[in-house]
């Protein structure tokens, strides 16, 4: 009985989870009806700006539908099975009654993996949900219920975990999400005057030109502040859980662990290729298992180079040059 209704209020909370998505899907197909119907077709006389706007707009509408859909259906990136516990490990870990015997299991398993930071305690973090050690920069979701990769945060307007497999592309539908609110308001600012002071017609279209000029700009308010707060993440290298709580490694918290340089932190989410930076296409570095630290010591592990921990594709465990301290304790986290 309790399971069955466990299932149900599990079932509700992810039905009720899309009535965001669904707001902003009805409030962009009205402002799409609004500036192309009412605005173009109906309002517009000049046939030249007509067709300027309708191109404009559209490739606008494109572009930020596009990068919406990649933020919303993007699926959060999990740890890969090597941070997983093989069956031996886990059998051995669960048989295992004395609490500090199954620390010292899981330890002896971190020691394989590029893993360079802690818990606030000092000890190795690890997820008892998912049965995972979590990677670096890695958190658990308990809207999503697993461990997501570089989790930024859980944004309800995408229904998503915003982590490193859409970053991004959530960093794109803002921008381009800006971009269609600046274009819809210049555009429609000379025709809101008009019908503000009463040079058109009283009608319908005055309603919809109106409200089309106050959500614009009431839009691009909200997401010019989220935008530049996620630009300032970015050149810091920092998720927004890490810019509220600064990660903890060996050495202690280090808010600019992660921190390379602008430019370097640019193409840890853009890539390389400059070409691809405003298409919604994956080209973030690596795999999101491992950072490059802003300084080495002895007490942290070198994660620059790759090369240093073996991942094989024929699932085999890998090997990573420096063990981990074998004085860490493990904590297990949600």
């Amino acid at each position: 009985m309790e399971m069955a209704l466990s299932r149900g209020l599990r079932c509700c909370q992810r039905i009720f989870s899309w009535i965001p998505v669904l707001i902003i899907t009805a409030v962009v197909l009205w402002s799409y009806y609004a500036y192309v119907f009412v605005l173009c077709l109906f309002t517009v006389n000049n046939s030249l700006e007509k067709a300027l706007y309708l191109l404009l707009f559209h490739v606008s509408f494109g572009m930020f539908s596009w990068t919406y859909w990649k933020s919303i259906f993007t699926p959060p990136a999990t740890p890969c099975k090597k941070f997983q516990l093989s069956y031996s490990d886990k059998q051995r870990y669960e048989l295992e009654e004395r609490p500090e015997a199954q620390k010292q299991i899981l330890v002896e398993i971190a020691r394989k993996l590029p893993i360079s930071t802690r818990a606030q305690s000092g000890a190795i973090r690890f997820c008892d949900r998912c049965q995972v050690l979590k990677p670096d920069r890695c958190h658990h979701c308990s809207v999503c219920e697993t461990c997501v990769l570089k989790m930024d945060h859980h944004c309800p307007w995408v229904n998503n975990c915003v982590g490193f497999s859409n970053y991004k592309f959530f960093l794109l539908f803002l921008a381009y999400s800006m971009l269609y609110c600046v274009l819809i308001a210049a555009t429609v600012l000379q025709y809101f005057l008009r019908f503000w002071v009463g040079d058109l017609p009283t009608g319908p279209a005055k309603f919809h030109i109106l409200f089309l000029m106050f959500v614009a700009l009431m839009f691009f308010v909200s997401l010019m502040f989220l935008f530049s707060y996620h630009c300032w993440l970015v050149a810091k290298n920092r998720s927004t859980l890490e810019a509220f709580s600064a990660p903890v490694f060996p050495g202690g918290p280090d808010k600019n662990g992660f921190n390379l340089g602008l430019h370097r932190n640019l193409l840890q989410v853009f890539g390389e290729n400059r070409k691809l930076w405003f298409i919604p296409v994956f080209t973030s570095q690596g795999n999101g298992h491992y950072f490059p630290l802003r300084s080495q010591s002895s007490e942290s592990p070198l994660l620059a180079n790759e090369d240093m921990w073996d991942e094989s594709d024929d699932g085999s465990e890998g090997s990573f040059v420096g063990d981990a301290d074998p004085s860490v304790t493990v904590e297990m986290e949600d």
